[in-house]
């Protein structure tokens, strides 16, 4: 899977990524947060100095509203900077002025709550995160030279220092440059009824698909049920009644007892099929309770750590039934593992699951492995997925799907 971030290049390639262009963005990404957050600084004191000094005569009104649509701007740098560490980009949450003209559009921003919010990530980014940039920077690349530029006789072991500290630096770079745009998403991503009608439409269809998806399975566990076990369950009933009317020792009692075997099979795979459709475990006792039950059944060991504060809503509890299903179904087939593990739990609105085994690795979408089936369900979802699955083991697939309970 081609890594959308730069915390899942560096998580699926740790060795690849220092040859891939990911750790030159993550510098781009912190060098342009540095120059940005400066020029942040020097407009949002320039506003507000100007606007407090003026306030008493009722002119620093304009300075302080100035200030307000400032952090608009630097939202939209910040949108596009994003994309530097993560190619899924972020859309704008504003809608369209609901008036004519440059008068519209500042009546329409002042009244959205991402403006405001947007105002007070310029504030966070004045305040710490252009300077936590630097830092980064300094410590990455200043203290290298600083050491290497001093070195004597006496100071090599700080030059060794520098030289590790240089060689870890990608790592160090990108390391924050991921947790940094982590918490610029925290600030700017669109809340609900914050996107444009498009988008929404795109949303809801894709609670739909989910939807259908879940009414269908439902309906083929009934249709094979009601069916072709009942009708399995019949021609069982009427090869006991023939057993009645052939001699024992008859050639044909051998065939009957053959058939009455393979009958008993395709009704013990039938059942497992209904079963596996629509779990009678996951609607009576929850997604922990069908976990460990699917892990019981399982031809590895399989731990499992599942904490939730409760039933998740019933949808999504499904989907992630099957999505964890599904994994488990690719450990058996393709990975080679001896033992794995279910993790999961439950953090600021957010389902965190981690999936791990102990086997060869090598996991990539493109090769049958079905993790891009697993990325189409979590899209659906609204989740993300990050896999790490280095030749020679072990394969780790982070996921987080939002998740609010009632």
């Amino acid at each position: 899977m081609y890594p959308r971030t730069a915390w899942q290049a560096m998580a699926q390639r740790p060795l690849s990524f220092l040859r891939s262009g990911w750790p030159w963005r993550s510098l781009a990404y912190l060098a342009t947060g540095a120059v940005v957050g400066a020029a942040a600084v020097a407009v949002l004191v320039t506003g507000l100095v100007a606007g407090l000094l003026l306030l008493v005569v009722l002119v620093g009104v304009a300075p302080l509203v100035g200030v307000v649509l400032s952090s608009v701007v630097v939202a939209t740098v910040e949108r596009y900077r994003l994309r530097l560490v993560d190619l899924d980009g972020m859309p704008s949450p504003h809608r369209p002025a609901d008036g004519a003209g440059f008068r519209g559009w500042v009546s329409t921003r002042l009244t959205e709550q991402a403006t405001w919010r947007e105002l007070l990530f310029t504030f966070v980014s004045a305040a710490a995160l252009w300077w936590l940039d630097l830092l980064v920077l300094a410590f990455s690349f200043g203290l290298p030279f600083l050491t290497f530029r001093s070195l004597d006789g006496t100071t090599w072991p700080w030059a060794v220092f520098g030289a590790v500290v240089l060689l870890a630096s990608p790592y160090t770079v990108t390391s924050w440059a991921g947790a940094r745009a982590a918490l610029t998403r925290t600030f700017l991503a669109p809340r609900d009824g914050e996107l444009g009608e498009s988008l929404q439409e795109v949303q809801a269809s894709r609670v739909r698909l989910i939807g259908s998806f879940d009414a269908e399975r439902v309906r083929i566990e009934r249709d094979l049920h009601d069916g072709a076990q009942q009708r399995l369950v019949s021609l069982g009933m009427m090869l006991g009644l023939m057993r009645l009317d052939i001699p024992d020792g008859s050639p044909l009692a051998a065939r009957l007892t053959a058939a009455e075997e393979q009958l008993a099979a395709a009704h013990q795979e039938l059942r497992g099929l209904v079963r596996g459709l629509n779990p009678p475990v996951l609607a009576d006792h929850g997604l922990v309770a069908a976990v460990q039950d699917q892990a019981s059944r399982f031809p590895i060991p399989v731990a499992v750590d599942l904490r939730l504060p409760g039933r998740l809503p019933r949808q999504l509890e499904t989907s992630v039934y099957f999505l964890i299903n599904e994994v488990m179904t690719n450990i058996a087939r393709h990975s080679g593992a001896r033992s794995a593990r279910v993790y999961g739990r439950y953090h600021a609105d957010v389902v965190v699951l981690e999936i791990t085994d102990d086997g060869h690795g090598g996991a990539e979408p493109g090769a049958g492995s079905g993790l891009t089936g697993l990325a189409d369900r979590l899209t659906a979802l609204e989740g993300r997925m990050r896999v790490s699955s280095p030749v020679g083991g072990p394969t780790l697939i982070h996921v987080e799907i939002p998740c609010h309970f009632a």
